[in-house]
């Protein structure tokens, strides 16, 4: 009986190596990023690498996405904010090699860092979940339709009088 149960024991165990990962177990493959705009409502178009929108909307918002695009391959996308009267702006989110991954080492063994953390994406963790930006103003072009004013000299100032360039 103590045989059967020591055997099923270190059966256990050993699956449990073998079949499980890190990062999977203790990590996340989806994160959520905040974005947030000055001024408040900008318009929000989120691309991946591929260039494919994977989402659209108004700020302020939390967005969840995914941080592997494939077999050991991270995600990038790029967040696109523009609002009225103020210059488009596109910042990159970006993911780095999660310290869990490494976890397999010790916990998940060569299929959890080979196959399911690459495969699920768990082995990539977000750089930076908070998109604070403040959009800058666009430069207007002004107009100025010329007039020709005709005024006596005896109306003008004396400081404007100043500044007259005399014509032969």
């Amino acid at each position: 009986m103590r045989k059967i149960f020591l055997t099923l024991t270190v059966l256990v165990l050993i699956t449990t190596v073998l079949f499980s990962s890190c990062a999977s177990i203790v990590s996340k493959t989806s994160y959520p990023i905040y974005i947030r705009t000055n001024p408040a409502g900008a318009n929000i178009s989120i691309t991946n690498k591929k260039g494919k929108e994977v989402y659209r909307g108004q700020s302020p918002t939390t967005v969840t996405l995914k941080s592997g695009a494939g077999y050991f391959a991270k995600a990038e996308y790029l967040v696109k904010l523009s609002s009225v009267g103020f210059e488009e702006k596109v910042i990159p989110i970006n993911y780095k090699l999660n310290a869990w991954y490494f976890g397999n080492l010790f916990i998940g063994g060569l299929i959890g860092m080979l196959i399911i953390d690459p495969l699920t994406g768990a082995m990539w963790k977000i750089k930076d979940p908070v998109v604070n930006e403040t959009l800058a103003k666009t430069s207007t072009t002004i107009l100025i339709t010329p007039n020709l004013n005709i005024v006596d000299i005896k109306n003008v100032s004396e400081e404007s009088k100043s500044q007259l360039v005399r014509i032969n």
